[in-house]
């Protein structure tokens, strides 16, 4: 796969499979909005999700589907890195379409999946959105 380039001025997100993904250091603590779209599976809708320590410390349903996903399964709301690994492990199955697309700081904004070409309803599509670093922890002022 190739991908597109940006200077160094402009916010365009980069396509790749790895060019930033395995670069980027996913912090301990942060904070990010998932859509989560495409296919027959529980994890559908968007979410807001605060991770620490490397790990989902609170996962809220925004809409719906969101809030729905959460009640049923919120183990399965995954952080960026699990989001990169279901990437990574796609890639090396032979997916028909492993694809993400990065933000210039190298963190993915676009993850799409699709592990066989002629099966209905098994492609995901997830977008990455409001991500923040190190947030300080509730009731901390920074």
């Amino acid at each position: 796969m190739s991908g597109r380039g940006t200077s160094a001025s402009s916010p365009t997100p980069t396509s790749s499979f790895s060019s930033f993904g395995e670069s980027w250091k996913e912090p301990a603590s942060y904070v990010y909005t998932l859509t989560s779209s495409e296919g027959e599976r529980s994890l559908v809708g968007t979410f807001r999700v605060t991770v620490r320590d490397g790990k989902v410390a609170k996962a809220v349903g925004l809409d719906e589907s969101g809030r729905g996903a959460v009640r049923r399964a919120p183990e399965e709301v995954p952080t960026i890195r699990g989001l990169l690994d279901q990437l990574a492990r796609a890639h090396d199955e032979g997916a028909h379409t492993a694809e993400a697309e990065y933000a210039p700081e190298g963190h993915p904004v676009r993850i799409t999946l699709d592990p066989e070409k002629d099966t209905v309803d098994d492609e995901q599509s997830y977008v990455i959105s409001g991500y923040q670093p190190d947030p300080a922890p509730a009731g901390e002022q920074p």
